[in-house]
């Protein structure tokens, strides 16, 4: 319970999918809630990748926190980030210096890119996380055609690098940017006169026996049907040993690469770190069966921070969208409950609806229950899931209005290099 005798502080950090839920849950309830995040707006990471292939804006992907929640009256936001939980004097520490006071501590902070013990790598092959390594990434790919456009007839082996690119991790972010890249080097080639899109080369390399493992293995047969009718080159059963300026070493193979990317692994937020809590190699917070942290029943962990194992589960659930907003929602319910003086309620239950990923123009898979989906419907409805999800109509017209224009025009419109040192 909430055991205070003024009205209830909860304090939520991270405006993602479960932080923004909760919050939004908590709208009309007795509480002062303070939301924290290092950014002022809230970011629909699925659709990251889009960004980073020049086929959308950031704008049209995110939303200023503060717009979201203008007309939530008992809702404070603060940009600022944690360093650390007191879970004795009920307080978070903030980098700015602040110490907030909580009665209920909800933690959705996310992931990170996880380099599985090779930190190093990541100068080298970065991975997408934010609107900022969206942009790296973007000015990476597209410098690529350029320096290859400039080399093509003085340095063969340099043009050859330069128009190669390598996703490491076959996971339906791998497959996502693959697809892309491949679509984005068919429609770019057109407006070059040097190069061709014949002369792009993409390597997608993964660890295990097949891609996107989580889906039914026909669904992944299918995504190496449809990649491979992109001209993607997929390795699995390659384990990536070193990476470098300008190369990967893939199984016994040294390949020449302009452009690396991540996409193989992620790390939980330093949550866990925080609250002294023990967990996995991935770092996610053991929680309990309705998401508090164990000894804490104040402190929550959702999303990508927590690994919650349904009953009768052998795994975590996945850290993904409509597993991190059930989780918000379930436990803004649940505080709201609680400020009035309401029995809690029961465990969390995750819904599953399915699972979808793209693979480009016209391919996709989705697993819907026992129904399993792919190419132009499958694709279709990917599609409007995500428009669905988006925050705010403004969004929704305009990645609607992009996608029927990319579609009839084959362009991509986003192709801007920017911040050239």
């Amino acid at each position: 319970m909430l055991e205070t005798s003024k009205r209830p502080k909860i304090v939520i950090v991270g405006a993602g999918f479960g932080g923004l839920s909760a919050t939004r849950e908590l709208a009309d309830s007795p509480v002062d809630v303070t939301l924290l995040d290092r950014q002022n707006y809230h970011l629909f990471q699925p659709l990251l990748y889009q960004v980073a292939t020049a086929a959308l804006t950031p704008a049209e992907i995110a939303a200023p926190i503060r717009g979201i929640l203008r007309r939530q009256r008992n809702a404070t936001v603060f940009m600022d980030e944690v360093c650390g939980v007191d879970t004795g004097a009920k307080e978070v520490a903030t980098t700015s210096g602040r110490r907030i006071p909580y009665d209920a501590l909800v933690l959705a902070t996310g992931a990170r890119h996880s380099y599985f013990g090779q930190d190093g790598w990541a100068a080298f092959a970065p991975g997408l996380k934010s609107i900022d390594d969206a942009f790296a990434l973007r000015k990476k790919i597209l410098l690529a055609f350029e320096q290859a456009e400039m080399s093509a007839s003085e340095d063969d082996a340099y043009r050859e690098a330069q128009q190669t690119f390598v996703v490491i991790g076959g996971g339906p972010t791998g497959v996502e940017l693959a697809g892309a890249i491949a679509e984005l080097a068919h429609s770019m080639a057109r407006d070059f006169r040097r190069i061709e899109a014949e002369g792009t080369r993409i390597l997608l390399v993964e660890g295990g026996d097949r891609l996107v493992p989580s889906f039914d293995p026909a669904l992944s047969d299918r995504v190496m049907k449809d990649l491979a009718s992109l001209g993607v080159d997929v390795r699995l059963n390659t384990m990536v040993s070193e990476i470098g300026d300008g190369f990967i070493e893939a199984g016994d193979e040294r390949i020449r690469a302009g452009t690396v990317l991540w996409a193989a692994g992620v790390q939980a937020s330093p949550a866990a770190n925080w609250l002294g809590v023990e967990t996995g190699r991935s770092g996610h917070v053991p929680v309990t069966d309705t998401l508090t942290i164990h000894g804490h029943p104040e402190i929550y962990a959702i999303g990508d921070t927590a690994a919650h194992v349904p009953k009768g589960a052998e795994r975590p659930l996945p850290g993904v969208a409509p597993v991190a907003k059930q989780m918000g929602i379930y436990v803004g319910r649940r505080l709201a409950r609680l400020a009035r003086g309401k029995a809690p309620g029961g465990a969390f239950r995750y819904l599953d609806y399915g699972s979808m990923a793209t693979i480009g123009r016209n391919r996709a898979i989705a697993e819907i229950g026992g129904l399993h989906i792919s190419g132009f419907v499958g694709w279709l409805l990917w599609g409007l899931a995500h428009v669905y999800f988006l925050i705010g109509y403004r969004n929704r017209l305009f990645v609607m209005l992009t996608w029927l224009w990319s579609y009839v025009t084959w362009q991509r419109g986003v192709r801007l290099i920017t911040g050239r040192e």
